[in-house]
């Protein structure tokens, strides 16, 4: 990490594409998987841009970092995904400065997401925050920004009721089996995939639906077979899957493949079946829309539900965006400071020059105490600087109070 590095916030991006403006089908050709992200964070520092992370979820994709231009952050996103950057702008909003430190904030607290409250999107962040920072994308200022967001959004969790209840898109999917599917005890249920999502709709599938007809099926084994014993419930080879689908009538698709995992051919001529993606991009193939007897559900359909959850979370909002307000000040009074270090260094390490000098040793012969003395002028001068633009006349004022203290 580059300590001194002191950024220009104006140079400050976000430029992104989320479900304000896209459907699922469009986002998916923005998401990103781990090895784009990590082809993406190479790049970037090859470009001289250090500071890049990125989030891609089943609601958005954004990139975040400092950069010249959008234009350069923008080409590192187009460049490892299926979508080209003249889509990517046709629908995509971009901020800088202030204003994009806002959008991290807002979106960390759920208040950005196509359920209002849902805090899973917390959870994103940090592994989005993670991943760039074992690649060495995150630095001083990005490594403060997402702390201070972080505690932001713990604050909104603790003293809001913003994401009370159990609303979720993992949640809505059960909201939606419950309200279509009658007799779900009876139903055969398949999830494919025990991620993070998966993980979270199998658990609301036991708990809310009271069922333990639940087969979990994931690429590596070992993630399905350690939920399917936790929860008592059955697991099947990967290689089964085709099968497992003809057998369920309730298939969740909770998978983060680049290409679809369900296929038309799995439910052709298949009788009635409930299939629910969960996966952006889209891992069940489009063409089962058309299919007869299966009815596809995607994360867009799922996040139009409303209940009386939300309707108590949109009364929560102001409270939520006071606490933001502060965590943002606090944020903006460490950067100002941040600014002044260069400065406030270079006075420290003159005024150890100073003491040093034979002739300051000659008219005053006080030697005690220097570090605790020079430290206390430093922490003044911080001070006064934080609320005045004037430089020079503090570097000059610390001289004289630091010679000042000399006799003392």
């Amino acid at each position: 990490m580059q300590a001194n590095n002191v950024k220009d916030i104006s140079k400050f991006w976000v430029a992104g594409v989320n479900y304000k403006k896209t459907d699922a089908g469009t986002r998916g050709l923005f998401a990103i998987q781990n090895d784009q992200y990590e082809e993406l964070l190479k790049k970037s520092l090859a470009c001289g841009l250090n500071e890049v992370f990125v989030l891609s979820t089943c609601n958005r994709t954004e990139i975040y970092g400092f950069a010249e231009s959008s234009s350069q952050l923008i080409n590192l996103l187009c460049a490892q995904t299926a979508g080209n950057k003249e889509a990517f702008l046709e629908t995509a909003y971009i901020k800088n400065g202030n204003e994009a430190i806002e959008h991290l904030f807002s979106v960390s607290a759920g208040l950005d997401s196509q359920i209002l409250g849902d805090y899973e999107i917390i959870g994103q962040i940090k592994a989005a925050a993670k991943f760039a920072r074992s690649h060495g994308c995150l630095d001083v200022f990005l490594e403060r920004l997402i702390n201070t967001v972080l505690q932001s959004s713990k604050a909104i969790k603790n003293q809001t009721k913003l994401s009370g209840g159990t609303v979720s898109v993992s949640f809505a999917a059960i909201q939606y089996i419950r309200e279509n599917i009658k007799a779900v005890a009876d139903k055969k249920i398949l999830l494919l995939g025990t991620g993070k999502i998966g993980k979270s709709t199998c658990k609301n599938l036991v708990h809310y639906l009271k069922t333990k007809k639940i087969t979990l099926i994931n690429r590596t084994a070992e993630k399905a077979i350690e939920l399917a014993d936790e929860l008592s419930l059955n697991c099947a080879p990967y290689d089964d899957l085709q099968m497992q689908v003809a057998q369920s009538d309730i298939i969740l698709v909770a998978t983060d493949a680049a290409e679809p995992t369900i296929l038309a051919s799995f439910l052709e001529g298949q009788n009635s079946k409930l299939v629910i993606d969960l996966s952006i991009p889209h891992n069940v193939e489009s063409a089962v829309h058309h299919l007869p007897n299966i009815r596809l559900v995607n994360v867009d359909e799922l996040s139009k539900l409303k209940d009386e959850t939300l309707a108590r979370r949109e009364s929560e909002v102001p409270k939520a965006k006071a606490i933001i307000e502060e965590h943002i000040l606090e944020f903006m009074d460490w950067y100002e400071m941040r600014k002044h270090v260069p400065v406030l260094k270079a006075i420290k390490t003159k005024l150890k020059e100073i003491h040093n000098s034979p002739l300051f040793i000659h008219l005053y012969n006080n030697t005690a105490h220097t570090e605790e003395k020079i430290q206390r002028v430093i922490n003044g001068m911080a001070y006064k600087m934080k609320g005045q633009n004037q430089k020079g006349c503090h570097y000059i004022e610390a001289i004289n109070e630091f010679i000042a203290t000399g006799t003392n």
